[in-house]
């Protein structure tokens, strides 16, 4: 009686240390999006001042009125920041994913150098490869547009790594030999099968394409700078930032905050997938 008692009492214990290092974490993540929002309502003397608050202030409208002389337009930059993270995530998720099909699917001689080859690109930061790009960008005239933070996103290596990861354990290739015996055409296998049963694995990438090309500055700023009509959201927000003596804190607070909106609209659709992708996901290699 006293061990099944000890036994509760340390049950008890691990339950408590639990809930209350899970609640720590908990506001250690939600602590850095309360002090945006409220620092959004506060002026520049008061963050300056006290940059951590929790308490809102009056000054909300007048940092929204900045936003005019410092010629943000948040509804352009919400325009163009979603033409291309919309474009860039379809992109990204269809075409990786048709790739990891090929490596997963297929017999073919080349296969895991292939693989190899894709799994060596991630070696390779992309600052080293922009000014090449810039160049060849330039040369087929596609400055100033959104086709270049687009179309790119075809090749994605990290995506096609967890997608093959994925695909490995929970692709029954026994439904595709049987479309195939059925007269189905490989097109209208992966359409039609193969994608409805990677949906929690889209889901899951989609909101990290979707979210990594929304934040993305550099190359918008190299490709876009000379046209403001296109700029992204962030390049939106980098308009607030002046020298010490002219930012205004709190516009610049309320521009991440409407930048930041969009993102969690995203996950909050998506979410519902993302534990279930990421823990079958990582089942096999």
């Amino acid at each position: 009686m006293a061990s099944v008692t000890g036994v509760n009492a340390k049950n008890v214990t691990f339950k408590t240390c639990a809930y209350i290092f899970c609640g720590l974490l908990t506001i250690m993540s939600l602590l850095p999006f309360i002090i945006m929002i409220v620092n959004a309502t506060r002026s520049t003397p008061q963050i300056q001042s006290h940059a951590l608050s929790l308490i809102p202030s009056k000054f909300l409208f007048k940092n929204y009125a900045c936003f005019a002389g410092r010629d943000f337009r948040p509804f352009l930059g919400f325009k163009n920041s979603l033409i291309i993270s919309c474009g860039s995530t379809l992109c990204t998720i269809y075409f990786s994913t048709m790739t990891a099909f090929a490596l997963v699917a297929y017999d073919w001689k080349l296969r895991k150098p292939f693989f190899t080859v894709i799994m060596a690109v991630l070696m390779i930061p992309a600052q080293v490869t922009s000014i090449g790009f810039y160049q060849f960008m330039h040369n087929i005239g596609w400055l100033n547009s959104f086709l270049p933070l687009i179309l790119p996103s075809i090749a994605a290596p990290t995506v096609v790594f967890f997608m093959r990861q994925y695909m490995i354990p929970s692709l029954p290739m026994e439904i595709l030999q049987s479309a195939r015996i059925d007269g189905a055409g490989e097109f209208r296998i992966f359409n039609q099968i193969v994608l409805p049963m990677m949906k929690p694995a889209m889901a899951t990438q989609a909101i990290f394409a979707f979210v990594a090309s929304w934040n993305q500055l550099f190359l918008p700023q190299v490709l876009l700078s000379s046209d403001k009509d296109k700029y992204t959201m962030p390049m939106m927000v980098s308009l607030l930032n002046g020298d010490s003596y002219k930012t205004e804190m709190g516009a610049v607070y309320l521009g991440l905050l409407l930048t930041v909106i969009p993102l969690l609209v995203v996950y909050f659709l998506l979410s519902k997938h993302i534990i279930a992708g990421v823990a079958l996901g990582g089942v096999k290699g």
